[in-house]
């Protein structure tokens, strides 16, 4: 082991000061966000925001400080088909619902997981892992349609956003609170000797216990409401009471369990044409596992393409903390020179980020256009997508954003598409025997 010398110190100390282009640079660091020196000027005068194919004519959604993005992309996919059924502007389901319903959930698969784990140390890396995120916000496309197929759907006017809906670290560290005390319960009694009825019993007083919480947090989710809408000619509609599954069943016009989820994960580890699961990653017990299959992002851009064209909007998660610029409502994958700032050299790949920690899925959004050109073989290729997220309507193009398609490539990990719109080889690929991944692999990262 070798320690930093004093000698070392000197020498570092005057090379920077001998240096009159790192002390112009201390100069704009100093006083402004290094996003803002780094910034490739560039790059950003280069960016035309329109596309040739677009389907948004609707205002983006706000998530506000929560982790939601996940639900918000999935009820914008299914919102699209609604608004025209309704013959409205804008239509938003209850984000509010399935964040209840989801918190619920996942908190009584997560003492599963507990329960499934009490013969190993508390230190294990698989139980270390459950304990240390015991209630997030995040998730992904297959936990989202677990939630919808069973609980439905309810218009954001029967259960709206609250306090801690829009801002969700207080409720989050009181759920975690609860499910750390039920986690060392269920451990001590099954020390103790109690049997799986015994903890089963105890594991639903811990859920109790979630549910109260999420009750006076969120408010109690509506078994019926009474529904009735002006379209945009100002024609009234009344439907009358409702259930939550009646209103998803009636409105949602797009098969949910015929989607399946690709991903694009380049590590040799993981073979391409396999399908893969993450040990307890999902949210619904008793609802199909969360499986992906793993294709080449060529493979994903098309049928993506192919969907926005087809005027079906596309549900994907991706890095969004690379290369992104909020203000600007830019992802470029040279948005930012940070080597040219710091003098270093970064070169991982996307296989290799993912390896050593500097990125997985950090968020979700809705691909809402696509601009296609001729590409070398006469074929159309994408060259830019345009991005509905779910930030509000202050930033960007009023909360729509334009992506690079370089940046698809390095930075997008995830969409959903529907089943039959894969080639002949890759729908029989997804009846395969997924290889499971440990509990923290990366592509268990959730969507926030």
């Amino acid at each position: 082991m070798s320690e930093i010398t004093g000698d070392q110190l000197a020498q570092l100390g005057k090379a920077f000061d001998a240096d009159p282009s790192l002390r112009l640079l201390q100069n704009a660091v100093t006083r402004n966000p290094v996003t803002e020196v780094a910034l490739d000027h560039q790059v950003v005068v280069g960016i035309d925001h329109s596309v040739s194919h677009l389907l948004d004519d609707w205002d983006a959604t706000n998530q506000k400080s929560s982790g939601r993005c996940w639900l918000f992309a999935g009820t914008n996919l299914l919102r699209a088909g609604t608004r025209s059924t309704l013959d409205v502007k804008n239509f938003e389901f209850s984000q509010s619902w399935l964040l209840f319903w989801d918190k619920l959930e996942k908190a009584n698969h997560w003492l599963e997981s507990i329960l499934a784990t009490v013969d190993l140390d508390v230190d294990d890396r698989t139980v270390a892992h459950l304990l240390s995120q015991p209630s997030e916000d995040g998730g992904q496309w297959n936990m989202f349609v677990a939630l919808v197929v069973k609980y439905g759907l309810v218009p954001k006017t029967a259960m709206p956003e609250t306090q801690s809906s829009g801002a969700t670290k207080l409720m989050n560290a009181g759920i975690a609170r609860i499910l750390r005390q039920g986690a060392k319960d269920l451990r001590s009694r099954a020390a103790a000797g109690d049997d799986a009825g015994a903890l089963q019993e105890h594991k639903r007083d811990v859920v109790a216990a979630v549910h109260r919480l999420l009750c006076l947090h969120l408010g109690t989710p509506p078994e019926s409401f009474w529904w009735q809408w002006t379209d945009k000619d100002r024609g009234f509609h009344r439907e009358g009471e409702m259930t939550p599954r009646e209103f998803a069943d009636r409105y949602v016009g797009v098969p949910l369990t015929d989607y399946v989820c690709l991903v694009d994960d380049p590590r040799p580890t993981s073979p391409r044409g396999r399908t893969f699961t993450v040990e307890h990653l999902g949210n619904v017990v008793g609802a199909p596992p969360v499986v992906y299959l793993n294709v080449e992002p060529g493979v994903m851009k098309q049928l993506a393409a192919d969907a926005v064209v087809g005027g079906e909007p596309v549900w994907f998660g991706c890095d969004t903390d690379q290369m992104s610029n909020a203000e600007l409502g830019v992802w470029d994958a040279h948005l930012y020179d940070y080597d040219a700032v710091y003098g270093t050299r970064t070169d991982l790949t996307k296989a290799e980020r993912l390896a050593y920690g500097d990125s997985m899925m950090t968020h979700a959004m809705l691909f809402t256009g696509v601009d296609l050109v001729d590409g070398e073989d006469g074929a159309q290729v994408p060259r830019r997508w345009r991005v509905e997220n779910s930030w509000g309507t202050e930033k960007a193009d009023k909360g729509f954003y334009t992506m690079n398609d370089g940046w698809f490539a390095e930075h997008v990990f995830e969409i959903a598409v529907r089943r039959d719109a894969l080639p002949a080889e890759l729908r029989d690929a997804l009846d395969g025997e997924p290889q499971v991944l440990p509990a923290w692999d990366p592509m268990g990262a959730l969507a926030r």
